[in-house]
């Protein structure tokens, strides 16, 4: 691919704790077709403990990189990219997670984008790396798929949704920081509530399919229900900032899992709640079976589609639930302050 223009490019990346998974991402950026003289790394440390300082200037001494690392006491991803902005020197900002995998040409396909001057920001595509384990690639398909998200992180096509860039691959314009500002102190979410403002001041916002990032997330369903149920909960404080980021279809997880419970405590004295619990369980089971051979068929693997068919109960069944608790939470509440979900040992 031809440079149309020399686009001077800023990769934020926050961390707390993440060097292993640092290793695997800084090498990706190390392999990047784009020029090395046009894009900086911005490590924030978020008060990490486990000599990630070391492990990121011996790397990007490794690789050749032009990094910068700041350490802060541990405040929060919000805080944390907000350094990474005040402190960035590029004409695009960019924001990957530190468990992603950069495709090779990542930045050549942001700088391709943006220097067209068409779009504002945008979010890009995440997925599975071939190399990653069963496990992994089912929890992929659970967040990736028409079937689990509906299209709202992000995918050509019909989407029930705004599509709203999320941290784990987004970027934008130094202009756009400039009007809007830095993300809020949100513990969860606040990616979300940074694009919709990028949306509110009329900023021209795309998905692009081609910005690829390789996602490893949770690396057990004990982690990724806390996670989903934590999203869950997010959805309510999203909503009380600006009822834009809070839509019906965003309380259909809810919705079933509530309705579905009923049910089957209304199956135990009636015949009718009875009959309309097997046709939910049928209609469900229909859901899981499509899925099972969907994501069979894409990654060629029985296990993957089985696990598929789990990952995609446990991010409904905790989507759901943390909406209900967020909820609730907020009706017994007493002021604006956020609401929580899992806090403790969120990541064990």
């Amino acid at each position: 691919m031809a440079h149309t223009k020399a686009l001077m490019i800023s990769v934020i990346i926050p961390t707390y704790n993440r060097g292993e998974e640092l290793k695997e991402l800084l090498s990706s950026l190390g392999n990047q077709t784009y020029p090395r003289d046009y894009f900086e790394i911005i490590v924030v440390d978020d008060g990490s403990t486990d000599g990630t300082e070391s492990t990121v200037k011996s790397l990007a001494k490794a690789y050749g990189l032009c990094l910068r690392y700041f350490y802060q006491e541990n405040r929060g991803p919000g805080p944390s990219r907000n350094l990474g902005m005040a402190k960035a020197r590029g004409d695009v900002f960019v924001f990957i997670d530190s468990d992603c995998i950069a495709s090779p040409d990542w930045l050549e396909q942001i700088a391709s984008a943006m220097s067209t001057g068409e779009i504002d920001a945008f979010g890009g595509r995440d997925t599975f790396h071939p190399d990653f384990p069963v496990l992994l690639k089912a929890i992929d398909y659970s967040m990736t798929s028409f079937i689990g998200t509906g299209g709202t992180r992000g995918r050509s096509g019909l989407q029930v949704a705004r599509y709203y860039p999320r941290s784990f691959n987004m970027g934008f314009r130094r202009e756009v920081y400039e009007k809007i500002g830095g993300m809020r102190n949100l513990r969860h979410g606040q990616d979300i509530e940074f694009s919709n403002r990028i949306h509110r001041n009329g900023f021209r916002v795309a998905f692009l399919p081609d910005v690829v990032v390789f996602h490893k997330r949770r690396t057990s369903m004990k982690r990724f229900f806390k996670q989903i149920f934590n999203w869950g909960v997010t959805r309510i404080n999203l909503g009380r900032i600006d009822r834009q980021m809070l839509r019906p279809v965003h309380a259909l997880p809810a919705l079933a899992v509530a309705v579905y419970l009923l049910l089957a405590l209304g199956a135990l004295h009636s015949r009718y709640a009875l009959l309309t619990w097997l046709g939910a369980t049928g209609l469900a089971g229909f859901i899981l079976i499509f899925a099972f051979i969907q994501a069979a068929l894409i990654h060629r693997s029985i296990r993957v589609g089985a696990l598929s068919m789990v990952a995609l109960c446990v991010q409904v069944i905790a989507y759901g639930l943390g909406f209900l608790s967020g909820a609730c939470k907020m009706l017994f509440s007493r002021g604006q302050e956020p609401v929580e979900g899992f806090t403790k040992h969120y990541y064990d």
